[in-house]
């Protein structure tokens, strides 16, 4: 039986840029237009911009909105101030994850939730099934587009296209205004690259008139339409999680070093489980690598000891551009998970020597 994948508003002029199109998600989405090397490079050195819209987004309001978000994720909403974003996740009842997401606090008792384009219905029924208290959910994810405007050059490029001051909307900050010509555009200061830069929430009507001049008003400073293949290079060299590769069902929050968007001050989903687990520790860790010589890993792959004894398994693995070697993130036991340990990759049946890095494994940008 073959499933039928869903568009994104933006799919014919991907097709126009000759961009390969591949399934990812449920979605016919880009993955490259050029190279993975160029575009990830574009991205590091200046300004490239992603179609995200595979993306979900429900839309939380009423009086319990923040209630109910409070209980379902395991970052503190409550700190959020009017125009802030936070990362946060999903915990389920068994120690993992169902998803990790993205809080924004549009305003008192109204809140968008992202999500990952794979879980959109599987979190909007856990996020339903807690929904005890009558708030106001909506899932806008059909009707609403997201482009990814990423790299040192970001501000530079977009800043005409808006009367909003680009340069004072902090890290994990975003305004609504109006964005090239479109009204209500949400230009928030995220992103999943490490190198700087924008991600626009824009309805669909609007979304191919600001694709259009966002690529004219960057033409000066080089930007490029950049695929889901550079967009995975660029998250795994900053150490970014991505759902189902280093976290999914199985895994804890605290495993994977999301300790620090785990906030035990309230109470939320298998909370009392995962407290006892941080008191006693883990026994294993999710931890990047970079290959001592050649190799690439890739998920999957087993991590071993010096003796040639399991200790693991490659979780994400890609060569580095920045870094022109292998690199990867794995969860390997505790007591081997500290920086500068030497591991090893089983690659093609060699063990290939690796050693555990601080995350994130390469700069944001390059010189």
């Amino acid at each position: 039986m073959t499933v039928s994948l869903k568009t994104v508003t933006l799919d014919s002029k991907h097709r126009e840029l000759g961009a390969k199109m591949v399934p990812f998600a449920g979605y016919d989405m880009p993955v490259r237009y050029s190279s993975d090397l160029d575009e990830h490079h574009t991205v590091r050195r200046a300004v490239g911009m992603f179609d995200v819209s595979h993306m979900g987004e429900f839309r939380l309001r009423g009086p319990q909105a923040l209630d109910l978000i409070q209980r379902v994720t395991s970052n503190d909403a409550s700190k959020l101030a009017d125009g802030k974003a936070q990362y946060s996740c999903l915990p389920n009842n068994d120690g993992g994850i169902v998803d990790d997401l993205l809080v924004y606090k549009l305003a008192d008792e109204d809140y968008l939730l992202v999500v990952n384009a794979s879980n959109i219905e599987k979190d909007w029924n856990w996020i339903k099934q807690h929904n005890t208290q009558g708030v106001e959910m909506e899932d806008i994810s059909d009707r609403t587009s997201l482009l990814a405007v990423q790299g040192p050059k970001a501000q530079a490029a977009l800043q005409a296209l808006t009367d909003v001051d680009l340069s004072t909307i902090p890290y994990y900050s975003f305004v609504q205004g109006a964005f090239a010509g479109a009204p209500d555009v949400i230009i928030s200061a995220t992103g999943y690259t490490g190198a700087g830069g924008f991600e626009l929430y824009i309805p669909n009507e609007s979304a191919a008139m600001v694709w259009d001049k966002i690529m004219l008003a960057g033409q000066p400073y080089g930007i490029k339409p950049i695929g889901l293949g550079a967009r995975d290079t660029l998250r795994l060299e900053m150490g970014y999680c991505l759902y189902g590769n280093d976290i999914d069902d199985t895994t804890s929050p605290l495993e994977a070093g999301l300790g620090w968007i785990t906030k035990f001050a309230k109470e939320f989903t298998n909370s009392d489980s995962l407290k006892k687990q941080k008191e006693a520790g883990v026994s294993k860790k999710l931890v990047g690598f970079v290959m001592d010589g050649t190799g690439i890993p890739r998920g999957h792959y087993e991590l071993v000891d010096a003796d040639g004894q399991k200790i693991g398994d490659v979780t994400s693995g890609t060569q580095s551009p920045s870094l022109s070697k292998g690199i990867g993130m794995g969860y390997v036991k505790t007591e081997l998970a500290a920086p500068g340990t030497q591991i090893f990759v089983q690659i093609r049946g060699k063990n290939l020597p690796a050693t555990i890095s601080k995350l994130p494994l390469t700069k944001g940008t390059e010189e």
